[in-house]
């Protein structure tokens, strides 16, 4: 399997109803399942419809993002406070500005990648092109980390917790039943993995890159993978993702309409033992960006690029030992496994990984 599966979850809704456990699944519901795991496993990515969510409130989002973004690039770009931005807080909530992320170094990864799969990021990775806005959505957990941190909201936007609030819930709701389709597919004890989202920082991070501003060729997020559990998106209106398979093969996505694209981030591969694969991906501004550029400006739409993301997390006191259920299906032994993913809490892997990527702002 290269290509991420689709799967529909309103079956799977409509079983859970009646058998809250999802502990005895049909053939067909199983097949589904093992569909999810699969293709976490093979592609590190996973396209689900959710009837749950209306792709109108996806757009109501991102109408709402483009205004931000362009009042704070404004803001920005004439060298006044933005007043959203907060370094003093690790950028964990609020706006990040360009230029202030830096993908970690994959340089020799990247230069072992094949021929026509080759990344356009450059090495050494360079400074971001994109903002990042922060907004913490779930319950806070019993116990708080010294990196967590009440929600920043834009003063001259009335609407932002509302909208936020409901694009985030919604797309949450999403991560966890597709979490409970990939326990029952793995053969994991059902709310075993679910029970560690709990509590957890949960991020709706809509990215705003400016195509006013830049130019083809422009790399908006350098080749990376992401640092949390799973990452959920909406469509955007522009193009530019692409992301490498398990084996290094590189696909450009488009989210079908209706749809949401899952990816799986660094927690996950180090809770699986690497069954589960950290998916690399990248964003820039291409010839399909272009095109979309040039509809957008005939019909005088903001040249804002939004993606509609949520950085799903694992509760930060949650050890990331590999899972002994995944044992024979990782490669190596056990112990070959832990020397490569050592025992470490979901928050102190947060912390490492914000240290890389210049978000970290203290020792």
């Amino acid at each position: 399997m290269e290509e991420p599966a689709v799967v529909d979850l309103k079956p799977f809704l409509s079983y859970l109803e009646e058998n809250p456990d999802y502990s005895q699944l049909s053939p067909e519901l199983l097949e589904e399942c093992t569909k999810v795991v699969d293709s976490f496993h093979h592609t590190g990515v996973l396209v689900i419809r959710d009837p749950r969510v209306n792709e109108n409130d996806n757009w109501n989002f991102i109408d709402m993002m483009e205004r931000y973004y362009e009042r704070a690039g404004t803001q920005f770009y004439n060298g006044e406070k933005v007043a959203e931005v907060h370094p003093e807080l690790h950028f964990q909530v609020g706006a990040t500005p360009e230029g202030q992320e830096r993908a970690r170094n994959h340089c020799t990864r990247m230069q072992a990648l094949p021929e026509g799969d080759k990344a356009i990021s450059e090495c050494p990775p360079q400074f971001d092109a994109k903002w990042r806005y922060f907004w913490r959505i779930g319950e806070f957990a019993d116990s708080e980390s010294d990196y967590e941190f009440n929600n920043v909201s834009p003063g001259d936007f009335p609407e932002w917790s509302e909208i936020m609030n409901r694009w985030g819930e919604l797309i949450l709701e999403g991560i966890k039943t597709v979490v409970r389709m990939w326990e029952a597919g793995a053969g994991i004890q059902p709310g075993k993995v679910l029970d560690m989202m709990r509590g957890a920082p949960h991020l709706l991070a809509p990215t705003g890159s400016d195509l006013g501003k830049y130019q083809k060729g422009t790399v908006f997020a350098g080749y990376h993978y992401d640092l949390n559990f799973i990452t959920i998106h909406g469509k955007s209106r522009f193009p530019g993702l692409s992301v490498w398979t398990r084996n290094n093969n590189k696909i450009s996505v488009s989210v079908p309409d209706g749809c949401l694209l899952l990816q799986a981030g660094k927690q996950f591969e180090n809770l699986t033992g690497g069954y589960v694969m950290a998916g690399f991906h990248e964003v820039v501004y291409n010839d399909a960006t272009e095109a979309a550029v040039e509809k957008a400006k005939t019909e005088s739409r903001s040249l804002w690029r939004i993606s509609s993301t949520l950085f799903g997390h694992l509760r930060y006191d949650v050890s990331l030992e590999p899972m002994i259920e995944f044992e024979g299906k990782y490669e190596g032994t056990r112990d070959q496994v832990l020397e490569k993913y050592p025992p470490m809490t979901a928050g102190e892997l947060v912390k490492e990984e914000l240290k890389q990527i210049n978000l970290w702002n203290g020792n």
